[in-house]
């Protein structure tokens, strides 16, 4: 009798390792899935934190973080309302979700810009190559090339206020080649780290 009630609390032990390793490590994955964005209609979606997935493929060094900074350039603004992440002209840049392009052109200090919208959020990819592979208007998939990290000069562009030190006109508010990455929800800037 006493054999049977042992091997009742091994197995009942081995059960409960077996229960709380599911708890610890399928739990957390399930929970962050990443949310659908079948309905790009006016609807509120909150995307988990991992449900964005990197713009830049092979480009992760920050150059300058969101917030309060010294400006590097002039026309550059002292709060830096995204991130720069360090890539050389002509590297790729990924839709970091699906969603629509909604804007696709010259935005002042941002140079050239794609904009990638989902419900109640914007995603902004600045000074990227004027060349554009997308427009406005185009659905496009999470992962799916949308365009190009831009050169620092770009010529002909009317209204540009940008230049460097020597008077070239460079791409918005630049000092080079790089993204500048923005996260609007509901119109209000975020730090896009908190989304990876």
């Amino acid at each position: 009798m006493s054999s049977f009630f042992n091997s009742a609390k091994k197995t009942l032990i081995i059960f409960i390792i077996f229960i709380a390793f599911i708890c610890i490590f399928f739990i957390p994955f399930a929970s962050s899935a990443n949310v659908s964005n079948e309905n790009l209609n006016n609807e509120t979606i909150f995307l988990n934190p991992n449900g964005l997935i990197w713009p830049s493929p092979g480009y992760t060094k920050i150059n300058c973080p969101f917030g309060k900074r010294v400006a590097p350039t002039t026309g550059a603004s002292t709060y830096h309302k995204g991130i720069d992440i360090g890539a050389p002209e002509g590297s790729s840049l990924v839709a970091v979700c699906d969603g629509e392009i909604t804007f696709t052109d010259f935005l002042g200090g941002g140079g050239y810009t794609i904009t990638l919208s989902v419900a109640n959020m914007k995603i902004s990819y600045c000074h990227v190559n004027p060349n554009f592979i997308i427009k406005k208007g185009d659905m496009v998939k999470q992962g799916q090339i949308i365009g190009k990290v831009g050169p620092k000069y770009v010529y002909g562009v009317p209204g540009n206020k940008y230049a460097d030190s020597t008077g070239k006109p460079t791409n918005g508010a630049t000092t080079g080649p790089h993204l500048h990455l923005g996260i609007r929800v509901d119109n209000k800037y975020q730090n896009p780290l908190d989304y990876y």
